[in-house]
Order: structure tokens, then sequence, then C-alpha cells
């Protein structure tokens, strides 16, 4: 249906960044009206300031999702990459191709970044069923 991604100056005072994010989830969420939104798990490397800044912007679309009422899911980035191209070490630009290939888009979802989250919602697309099996 849709996808993309805010842009915010680096320079902007993080609280506005923030804010940018909030808003922007909270719109598609009142434009969509989703069951659930799924986000990837954090992944914390070396750097600990972008691990924080990537924790404050989930907790933006988290609380942007508790105020809408909505569900979350999380998936771990190897489970995200095993259920859309089969191999969980999978890199960037074989997520975008199948990404591609499984929603059959024209063209390659850009940035990256894009590809992810397209990614997470086949994921649970594809595992809610399984859920509902085992449960």
């Amino acid at each position: 249906m849709d996808h993309g991604w805010w842009r915010t100056p680096a320079g902007e005072r993080p609280e506005l960044r923030l804010k940018t994010i909030f808003e922007g989830v909270a719109g598609l969420i009142q434009a969509h009206a989703p069951a659930a939104v799924v986000l990837e798990e954090s992944y914390v490397g070396a750097d600990a300031r972008i691990a924080l800044s990537v924790g404050q912007a989930r907790g933006a679309v988290l609380v942007a999702c508790a105020v809408s009422g909505v569900d979350c899911a999380e998936y771990a980035p190897a489970r995200v990459k095993k259920a859309v191209c089969g191999y969980g070490r999978a890199d960037k630009a074989q997520v975008q191709r199948m990404v591609k290939t499984i929603l059959a888009m024209k063209a390659e979802p850009t940035p990256s970044h894009a590809a992810d989250a397209l990614a997470v919602a086949i994921c649970h697309a594809l595992a809610s069923p399984l859920v509902e099996l085992t449960a």
C-alpha cells in the first residue's frame, strides 16, 4: 500500500526529529487502520550513540501505536531475512530483490531501509497464520 521514510535534518533538535516520526506513524495508522505494526528488533553494534538514537525512534513508533490502540510485534533481523529470502544472513540487495518479487513491484524499493520495513511486514504476514495454528 505504502512505503517510504521520514527525512529529518541531522542538526535538528532530537525531540523535533522524534515528533516527525511520531506524527508520521500516527498519520499512517489513521490513513490505513492496520491490524498491527511490526518492527525489526534493534541490532546493537559498537556505536552506543546510534543504538540510543534508533531506540528513541523505535520509542516514538511504539508510542504512536499505543496512542492509536494498535498492537505491535517485533522480529529479529535474521528471522525477517529467512522469511523473505530463505537465508538469515541475506544481504540488503537480496532483501530488496525478494521484496520486489514477493510484492510484484515494478522496481526494487529504495532506500534499503524501506525494503527492510517491507520485509518485516512480509515476515509478519507469513508468521501470523502459523502462530494461529499453534495457538
